[in-house]
């Protein structure tokens, strides 16, 4: 348990994406993943909509999740080859747990925009969930993010998949990302 502000911090700045592909077994459990979800709710939710989803897709169903990319795939794209068929079972079948996101959002006064922040930022809470149980994260989106026979297997019309947060132990090494200067994404308004 971290139990100062230093300590948090620095842990903060430890949290590395794990490539989906280099994150190996063991992965959360379905308990911790509903813990870890539980945790991504606290977020920042304008009007208390709760404008996002998650959709676990356990152990026994990746298989069916590999089905439903490659066929949706060969559905939209029909000219697609071989290679392009076997990335789509390769994204469904990386990582020991895979989460999806979905973007929900209500019918209210709060803006669009708005709610579409807070699905980013739930998002964030779950990666940070993650690191925090001793797993690493990977969100990524890709084809199958953006196709409507994906979304529907998940949610529905008025939804859009926010993303695929694949999780589990590193396989190696976390490398770090070159990161942008601060004065590069810093300012101070003068007014």
């Amino acid at each position: 348990m971290l139990n100062d502000r230093s300590s948090l911090l620095a842990y903060l700045s430890t949290r590395r994406s794990g490539k989906p592909r280099d994150l190996a077994a063991p992965g959360p459990s379905i308990d911790q993943m509903r813990e870890m979800v539980r945790i991504a709710a606290r977020t920042p939710d304008h009007g208390k909509l709760a404008p996002w989803r998650f959709v676990i897709v356990p152990d026994d169903k990746r298989e069916a999740l590999a089905t439903l990319l490659a066929e949706s795939y060969r559905a939209e794209k029909p000219e697609a080859g071989r290679l392009e068929i076997e990335a789509m079972l390769q994204f469904a079948r990386q990582a020991p747990a895979v989460i999806v996101i979905l973007s929900s959002p209500k019918q209210s006064k709060i803006p669009l925009w708005e709610q579409e922040l807070s699905v980013g930022a739930a998002s964030m809470n779950l990666l940070h969930a993650a690191h925090a149980m001793g797993f690493a994260g990977g969100w990524l989106t890709g084809w199958p993010a953006y196709s409507e026979a994906v979304r529907d297997a998940f949610g529905s019309a008025e939804e859009k998949i926010a993303g695929f947060v694949f999780l589990g132990t590193p396989g190696r090494e976390l490398e770090e990302r070159p990161r942008p200067e601060l004065d590069d994404i810093l300012s101070i308004w003068e007014g």
